[in-house]
C-alpha cells in the first residue's frame, strides 16, 4: 500500500514562495512517476507537474512553467514542489499523487494513489 502526506501550506503574500513536501511510504516509489494536482475553489481538480520515476523529466502545465519546480529524492522517499512568484490564482488545495507508470509526468495515464492534500492561500 502507498501511503503519500503532503505538508509545507500555509497564507503567503502575492510574489512570495512555498515549498511543498510529500512524504510516501511503500517501497515502489522509486519505480512511480510523481504529480501534483490542485484544486482552487469552486473548480475542477488540475494537474500541475509531473516527474518521471527517476527524474530525470519533467511536465509542467503552462501557467506555472518558470515558476514552480518538481523534484524527488528517490533515496529518501519524498517529492517536492517549490513554488515561487506565487499569485492569488494559485490558491488552492495541492495533492500529491503517484502513478504507477514510470513515465506519467504528462498525465497521459491515470494517477493511482493520493494525499489528503495541503491548502495553499496566495493574498493579493
Amino acid at each position: 500500500q502507498v501511503q503519500l502526506v503532503e505538508s509545507g501550506g500555509g497564507l503567503v503574500q502575492a510574489g512570495g514562495s512555498l515549498r511543498l513536501s510529500c512524504a510516501v511510504s511503500g517501497r515502489m516509489f522509486s519505480s512511480y512517476t510523481m504529480g501534483w494536482f490542485r484544486r482552487a475553489p469552486g473548480k475542477e481538480r488540475e494537474f500541475v507537474a509531473g516527474i518521471n520515476a527517476s527524474g530525470g523529466r519533467t511536465y509542467y502545465i503552462d501557467s506555472v512553467k518558470g515558476r514552480f519546480t518538481i523534484s524527488r529524492d528517490n533515496a529518501k522517499n519524498t517529492g517536492s514542489l517549490q513554488m515561487d512568484s506565487l499569485k492569488p490564482e494559485d490558491t488552492a488545495v495541492y495533492y500529491c499523487a503517484s502513478s504507477r507508470y514510470q513515465t506519467n509526468e504528462d498525465y497521459s495515464q491515470p494517477f493511482h494513489y493520493w494525499g489528503q492534500g495541503t491548502q495553499v492561500t496566495v493574498s493579493s
